[in-house]
């Protein structure tokens, strides 16, 4: 796979990452864990150049770390660029979107210094590479958080620290304490709100930005036509953009999506994953798979350039019916 570098200044690595919470948390609450498929597909992005591996201690919660660390344990763990994150925490086990957990803010300065050192003890590593603040608490100026989680850089625990879900005037306010590596937000072709303000910023300062999401939660690439097509248990079922009105709407793009991709001679999936990928040299994706064939299917994006008239067909995809949340 083709690489870039996680931000002007940090490692090497593929231009398209994984995301893991899927393999534990969010999706098929309540369907059995494949954990020994979910190492495999950790390990063979590893071999296939998708080196920038993404988790959370919220997700499970903890579990998610625990999959991870088990499957960088054995010699694995030199090849990946590791990221987890902090700032939110789960409050009830259910009650959320499609019975998912209810979860709540906490970036007090002093939870942070704590979590870092659970989280290490869940990867089984002595740092992360980059550790994301993953939400800016209300309750907490973020200047607290953020120097907080510099001194876990000062500490050797982390290498570089990165933001999720931010306006440019909270960036700002970070860069005055200690230099922010990235920023994660959601970016696909239906939902491009960081293209009018934190993107460009973001290149500007040579920051890297990674897309979660950047397959509209599986709906881009063309595996659900109905709002039945979820299952029972999937907090999708809760997203505005799911419900069975705005589902059929959203129809359209995909079918639009899907003509594009036949003219490539790729699939609806790539076409999503290369559009992201070509919105800038920091940008990449972290599409969540637990599926060896959609991992291979994602990887190969890598390496797709979409012709120019196909870029112009895509920036031109109408808005989604319904909001993200």
């Amino acid at each position: 796979m083709r690489t870039t570098t996680l931000s002007s200044t940090g490692p090497e690595v593929g231009v398209i990452g994984l995301g893991c919470m899927g393999m534990s948390h969010g999706y098929d609450i309540t369907a059995p864990r494949d954990d020994d498929t979910s190492i495999s597909v950790i390990r063979q992005s590893l071999d296939l150049g998708a080196t920038l591996i993404d988790t959370s201690d919220v997700y499970g919660p903890y579990t998610n770390e625990e999959l991870v660390g088990r499957a960088l344990a054995g010699g694995h763990r030199d090849r990946a660029v590791l990221a987890t994150k902090v700032g939110l925490v789960v409050t009830s086990p259910t009650g959320g979107p499609g019975n998912s957990p209810t979860i709540a803010n906490n970036a007090r300065p002093e939870h942070i210094r704590a979590a870092i050192d659970d989280s290490l003890r869940r990867l089984g590593t002595d740092h992360v590479d980059l550790y994301q603040l993953h939400r800016v608490d209300p309750e907490v100026p973020i200047e607290e958080s953020w120097g907080a989680m510099a001194e876990l850089v000062a500490a050797g625990k982390v290498r570089q620290l990165g933001l999720s879900e931010v306006s440019v005037e909270q960036i700002q306010r970070a860069q005055a304490v200690h230099p922010v590596a990235s920023v994660q937000s959601e970016l696909s072709l239906w939902t491009r709100d960081p293209l009018a303000e934190v993107l460009p910023y973001c290149a500007e300062q040579g920051i890297a930005f990674l897309p979660f999401s950047p397959l509209g939660r599986g709906f881009l690439a063309g595996r659900f036509s109905s709002f039945d097509d979820l299952p029972t248990d999937d907090f999708r079922r809760g997203l505005p953009r799911f419900q069975q009105d705005a589902l059929r709407a959203n129809l359209a793009i995909v079918g639009r999506v899907r003509e594009i991709a036949d003219r490539a001679g790729v699939t609806p999936a790539q076409v999503a994953l290369a559009w992201v990928v070509a919105q800038g040299r920091y940008v990449i994706p972290i599409p969540g798979t637990k599926t060896p064939r959609y991992l291979l299917d994602n990887v190969a994006a890598g390496d797709i350039q979409l012709s120019a008239a196909d870029l112009a067909d895509l920036d031109a995809l109408p808005a989604p019916t319904g909001g993200r949340y």
